[in-house]
């Protein structure tokens, strides 16, 4: 099965990049919806857990970006050939890969890959499980990311730590954003994480151009033993129901000489996410930021 689905892959992303599109679309998209069958298909003698599931599900999102992105003029937010080529490794070796999957994507929703016609059996049976929302309005979009904030760690003498409240974050459509949350990472210079990852739990709620957290994140590293040029990294994300995924809209973060008791407000950068901090775009030249308060714990 690996090896088949090694195959389509590669037949694929050689259609993409000698510029047969209409064949590199049919390809991707037979794939994908081979891909999503085995990740939903119930039963148990499937040869793949459901982490394995999940990632095989994420791969066919990624196939069905990419056939999107070269059916589409528009270029901003396309997936492109060179991120897709990243996960047929993660394909071929899906039984041991265990690391984090490389793109901020969600398994696409099982109404997605239905043929025509058959999508009027379904709707009923999915009304149950989403408490009755009618499928497909946009309410009834599965419940995302509960927030994965992690607890305060032990002090240690003579250590510091650190919590951070996201308070606000300042956006011009702020009050159209759909389940924002906001990701934190700390990193060192090459991007590689030196601590969890934490999600916030969604948003409180959302005015004209802020959307309010206020949510205290602590941050899993004494100061003192974070690596020089580490930075501490915000990303704003919000569901995009046409696209049916989660996305980043923009992206902010705090270096360690910003680290100091107190209020202070950072600016946004334009995604994706560069965690190197080697090419930053504004978002805005408007005074939009995001909002914050430290407070250091000395033991």
């Amino acid at each position: 099965l690996l090896q088949r689905w090694g195959a389509s892959f590669r037949k694929g992303t050689d259609f993409d990049s000698w510029g047969q599109l209409v064949e590199a679309i049919d390809e991707y998209q037979i794939l994908a919806r081979h891909l999503q069958k085995e990740a939903q298909s119930q039963h148990n003698n499937s040869e793949f857990t459901e982490d394995q599931k999940k990632t095989i599900a994420k791969i066919a999102t990624c196939l069905e970006l990419r056939s999107a992105a070269l059916q589409s003029t528009q270029s901003q937010d396309e997936f492109k050939l060179e991120d897709l080529k990243k996960l047929e490794p993660i394909l071929k070796n899906i039984l041991t890969y265990n690391k984090e999957f490389p793109f901020d994507v969600q398994p696409v929703p099982l109404r997605k890959i239905l043929a025509p016609g058959e999508e009027e059996h379904l709707e009923f049976e999915e009304d149950d499980e989403e408490g009755g929302a009618g499928a497909g309005s946009p309410d009834s979009c599965p419940a995302r990311v509960p927030g994965t904030l992690l607890p305060r760690l032990p002090s240690e003498p003579g250590m510091t730590l650190l919590t951070i409240n996201i308070e606000k974050i300042g956006l011009k459509d702020a009050g159209q954003c759909i389940d924002p949350y906001i990701t934190v990472s700390v990193k060192d210079l090459n991007g590689i994480d030196l601590t969890p990852v934490q999600d916030t739990p969604v948003a409180l709620r959302k005015e004209d151009t802020y959307v309010h957290f206020n949510v205290d994140i602590e941050i899993q590293k004494h100061i003192e033993k974070l690596t020089k040029g580490a930075a501490i990294f915000f990303e704003f994300k919000h569901y995009k129901p046409k696209k049916r995924f989660t996305s980043t809209k923009c992206f902010a973060f705090m270096e360690m000489d910003e680290i100091k008791p107190g209020a202070i407000v950072i600016e946004l950068y334009k995604k994706p996410t560069d965690f190197k901090r080697k090419k930053l775009q504004l978002l805005t030249k408007k005074p939009l930021y995001l909002h914050l308060h430290q407070t250091l714990h000395k033991d």
